[in-house]
């Protein structure tokens, strides 16, 4: 991590594959499904937006990973550690990639959410995101089964429009 924050602040710094033992055990404690570790060292080498998100005490809150196409963006995983979760970290990550968007004119940001994760469909929900499509059988679930991707995108303006 960088200097020192000031209380009750958080950073969002470049992940790097030393951090990945940290993303791992968030994304095992998170997903009965989890991105693999190889997941993660591919996005890396593929040079998508891959941030972490750290508090003043120095501790991983959670992480996204977000992959550019031509005028878009694809929200690919964002998580929030369990103990950390109901405190507006995935708010602050998605509203970083968002200006991020922005910077790079992306016009779209698009993403996939499991149709049981209610949560995160009311956070992006209220964030401004709309229900595109469905995905069938998107996920593996437990028993064999597959679960359903809500698809959701969201109209992102240029860092020069009022947003």
């Amino acid at each position: 991590m960088s200097a020192v924050l000031k209380p009750g602040r958080r950073e969002l710094l470049p992940l790097t594959s030393t951090q990945l033992d940290a993303v791992m055990a968030i994304e095992a404690a998170s997903y009965a499904f989890p991105w693999s570790r190889g997941n993660f060292i591919d996005s890396l080498a593929s040079g998508y937006a891959a941030e972490v998100l750290y508090d003043d005490a120095g501790r991983m809150l959670g992480y996204l990973v977000a992959m550019a196409g031509v005028d878009e963006m694809h929200l690919l995983n964002l998580t929030v550690a369990p103990a950390h979760r109901g405190e507006g970290h995935a708010r602050y990550m998605l509203e970083a990639l968002i200006d991020h968007c922005r910077r790079r004119d992306a016009r779209q940001l698009w993403l996939e959410v499991r149709e049981s994760n209610a949560r995160a469909r009311a956070i992006y929900l209220q964030r401004g995101f709309v229900h595109v499509g469905v995905r069938k059988g998107y996920y593996p679930a437990a028993h064999g089964r597959r679960e359903d991707a809500i698809v959701m995108s969201l109209a992102v303006g240029s860092a020069d429009e009022d947003h």
